[in-house]
């Protein structure tokens, strides 16, 4: 079996969602949304790197004490954007050596068994590449990864920077699978050129897709449901996924 472990970026508050907690510890349907992923994951990693912010890291260290798998924790003191708090595990990384390394945004509660299953199933099956990505298509997308003639990938949009957007696009779903030369190679270099965004001022992970996908081959597939997209940023979400999750059979939940 290839060994993984989970980076879970997590440094933000959960102050759009109304509530005064870390945003990983904010309840969905009852169930903290830390809880949520490292029960979801359980099957398919063997531990799991949480990057927190400073103010926070103590009540998160307590919390994780009893999660599914063993919890690491790595400390954002900075809010400089995905690309750096991915880059934060890099010690828990290098010291562990899995085969493969996969990252899952806290708040992707709403992924479904299937989808996590068929993404071990397509790294196993093609262990020399460097990164496959589950994607789901939405009408009005908030992030769209725009393919060339021939089906690659060659750019990654995204709303909150300012780019121009489809009707209807191609999105992530907030969970990658690395292998772990492209971790610890082919995520610094990239590092190198990161473009900082334009409207945020952050450095983006995203477009490490595209970077990627230039210079070896990236896979996609289809996710189970449009649903699994959904982050939990606003009350309007957490009701959404909550209702989501209430429709799926208990397993899946």
């Amino acid at each position: 079996m290839r060994s993984r472990l989970l980076i879970v970026p997590a440094a933000g508050l959960g102050t759009r969602l109304g509530a005064d907690l870390p945003k990983l510890l904010v309840p969905v349907a009852g169930t903290p949304m830390i809880d949520r992923l490292l029960a979801l994951f359980e099957r398919f990693v063997r531990g799991a790197i949480v990057i927190v912010h400073p103010s926070f890291a103590e009540r998160v260290s307590a919390h994780v004490r009893q999660a599914a798998v063993p919890v690491a924790l790595a400390i954002q003191a900075t809010p400089t954007g995905m690309l750096d708090a991915i880059r934060l595990a890099e010690r828990d990384i290098r010291a562990a050596a899995p085969d493969e390394v996969w990252i899952v945004w806290c708040d992707q509660v709403a992924i479904h068994p299937r989808t996590i299953q068929r993404l071990a199933d397509t790294m196993a099956a093609t262990p020399d590449v460097p990164l496959a990505v589950p994607t789901v298509a939405r009408r009005q997308p908030y992030i769209h990864l725009r393919r060339d003639s021939g089906g690659r990938i060659d750019a990654v949009l995204h709303r909150r920077e300012g780019d121009v957007m489809p009707e209807t696009g191609e999105s992530d779903m907030g969970l990658f699978a690395l292998s772990r030369h492209a971790y610890l190679d082919l995520l610094p270099s990239y590092a190198l050129d990161v473009s900082i965004g334009g409207a945020t001022g952050e450095r983006n992970f995203l477009p490490f897709i595209a970077w990627a996908s230039a210079r070896g081959q990236v896979v996609t597939f289809p996710a189970t449901d449009e649903m699994e997209s959904v982050g939990v940023n606003t009350p309007d979400e957490l009701h959404a996924v909550e209702r989501y999750l209430m429709t799926r059979e208990p397993t899946a939940r």
